[in-house]
């Protein structure tokens, strides 16, 4: 028999209310253009890319942070798809890094990277990290210090590949993968740094297939990805993370990719970025749904 699948029916529904929409000539969603801008990933090696963000010490540029059996490092790619350099994170290893944000940390006015380590397939591994950075500018080579946020989950292992940060409050959100419907783990600010931290299960979402999420500049929108949709969550000023993900989510403009894995709104709040792995595909492409 047939399982039913919540996800499925919600995607196919959405699906059909865009093609009707598309049909009366209309060329935008929930306030972004339905097309593109579409550029071309210069660099051939950055073919496994799980998490973007937008700099802030590098305006122009996003970082973007490539999954297991890649060298710890990140990577600055200009806004048109142009590579710029690669930067090597000391003393970390990439077991299997699945997103990557950028929020505020535990010194005022720094901006910091997070880094999920929380990639698990096979659901083998018992414990899991975030490392956390002080954002490097581009005349970097090599990052010395980085943080390592280590935690595990209080009901065994869990596949996650999507984070936020609440950039207020500082609190992890750490959203699973491949449970019959995403869980929503939280680490409570401050964490340790030098102790594994415990997660606390917070909530759970009407889909799964989490693989990356972002939070808008203003703090008022979040969004969460899965490989073939964008579902978006109005916030208001007063709510947590999760009373926000409890609400039923609007349906975003989205051009399927190979195998999408990363989402980010650009710093001035004007769009979102989205890149893929290579997997199938002959090149890589950084997509951008500019607001109407």
């Amino acid at each position: 028999m047939c399982s039913f699948n919540y996800r499925h029916l919600v995607f196919f529904v959405l699906a059909g209310l865009q093609a009707c929409s598309n049909k009366k000539g209309e060329d935008s969603i929930a306030g972004f253009y339905i097309t593109p801008q579409e550029f071309a990933v210069s660099e051939p090696a950055l073919n496994e890319a799980s998490g973007i963000a937008d700099s802030k010490a590098n305006p122009g540029y996003l970082w973007v942070e490539q999954d297991s059996g890649n060298p710890p490092s990140i990577h600055l790619l200009q806004h048109n798809g142009t590579w710029l350099k690669s930067i090597h994170l000391a003393n970390v290893v990439n077991r299997d890094w699945e997103d990557l944000v950028l929020a505020a940390g535990p010194k005022p006015g720094v901006q910091y990277l997070y880094i999920a380590e929380t990639g698990d397939n096979l659901l083998v591994h018992t414990d899991y990290a975030i490392y956390r950075l002080e954002e490097p500018t581009a005349a970097a080579d090599t990052v010395k210090q980085v943080d390592k946020i280590a935690f595990f989950y209080p009901d065994g292992s869990h596949n996650a590949e999507a984070i936020l940060v609440d950039g207020d409050t500082k609190d992890i959100y750490i959203i699973t993968k491949v449970d019959r419907r995403s869980k929503v783990f939280k680490l409570t600010y401050p964490y340790s740094t030098t102790v594994a931290n415990k997660a606390e299960e917070v909530g759970v979402l009407t889909y799964n297939l989490a693989v990356s999420a972002a939070i808008s500049p203003s703090g008022k929108e979040i969004v969460v990805k899965t490989y073939d949709a964008i579902y978006s969550y109005p916030r208001k000023t007063s709510e947590t993370i999760m009373q926000t993900l409890a609400k039923e989510p609007v349906s975003l403009p989205y051009t399927q990719e190979p195998q999408g894995e990363a989402i980010v709104f650009s710093n001035n709040d004007s769009g979102y970025y989205t890149l893929s792995e290579k997997a199938l595909a002959s090149s890589v492409k950084l997509y951008f749904y500019k607001r109407k």
